[in-house]
């Protein structure tokens, strides 16, 4: 399943300039994907559009074998059955107990009344905690979602996501409520997650040193552009500097860093400002 964008660019309604410009990009299947960049550069709008939730205005993109906005709606809507996108700030109903909440990644799959079953009694209770367990949540299996922390949330929401069976993961800034042991630990959940289904995992990112670490390809935006794509061993501090320069966000610490030093409690990952 390769995702291929030619020449795509997005507006959102409104807007003076366009969230995405001219965006070229190729991502091959089982691919792990860093986006990084300052806010407002379009990796929130770069995931949806990969999510058939944004329409691009121009240019194309095919993925799933097909050019999906060539299709009709229901058959585009069978193909996001095939994707899951986990926004940063996950849409958990407040009042409803965490396992129902996990168990929704797998509506999808679900016809109507097999969903409203398992809103009354969950379905597969067992994939559920089996899910919150390697997040080390299994305890607030049965717990009220407003209740949670906001950081317990975000990896409810990224519970959810290993019930599904999406072939492609689109995750948009799943570390923001998370310290910095919590933040590694969830990005390799992530990874070992896709690496086992072979999916694709497209994530962006604000702790640019979290992807140059973990993630093997890098993807830099800014303005709606691609800045650089490269191996991460080829982006340098320079590059990341100039990627942040001048922007709202103030550019990251570029400190040399390894996986096992981005576990540490004591060493903060985002950006200085």
């Amino acid at each position: 399943m390769t995702i291929s964008l030619e020449a795509l660019s997005v507006r959102h309604a409104g807007a003076a300039t366009p969230a995405l410009a001219d965006l070229r990009l190729v991502i091959a299947d089982g691919e792990q994907v860093a986006l990084v960049g300052p806010s407002g550069a379009g990796k929130t709008t770069l995931l949806h559009t990969l999510a058939l939730a944004q329409q691009p205005g121009s240019g194309t993109l095919t993925a799933f074998g097909t050019t999906p906005w060539t299709l009709s709606s229901t058959e585009r809507h069978a193909l996001r059955a095939k994707l899951f996108l986990a926004p940063q700030t996950p849409p958990l109903p407040p009042r409803q107990r965490v396992v129902s909440a996990v168990l929704a990644g797998r509506l999808p799959q679900w016809s109507l009344w097999r969903a409203i079953v398992s809103l009354l009694r969950p379905a597969d209770p067992q994939a559920a905690f089996d899910a919150l367990a390697r997040f080390d949540l299994q305890h607030k299996l049965y717990a009220r979602v407003d209740r949670l922390s906001g950081g317990e949330r975000q990896r409810c929401g990224m519970a959810r996501l290993l019930v599904s069976n999406a072939r492609l993961f689109l995750v948009d800034e799943p570390l923001s409520a998370l310290d910095p042991t919590l933040a590694a630990q969830t990005l390799r959940v992530l990874q070992d997650e896709a690496q086992s289904r072979n999916a694709t995992l497209v994530c962006s990112l604000h702790q640019v040193e979290l992807a140059r670490a973990l993630f093997p390809r890098i993807v830099g935006l800014r303005d709606g552009r691609v800045v650089f794509d490269a191996p991460r061993e080829n982006v340098t501090d320079a590059m990341i500097e100039a990627l942040y320069r001048n922007s709202a966000t103030a550019a990251p610490d570029t400190t040399p860093s390894t996986p096992e030093a981005l576990a540490a409690p004591a060493v903060v990952f985002v950006p200085r400002c």
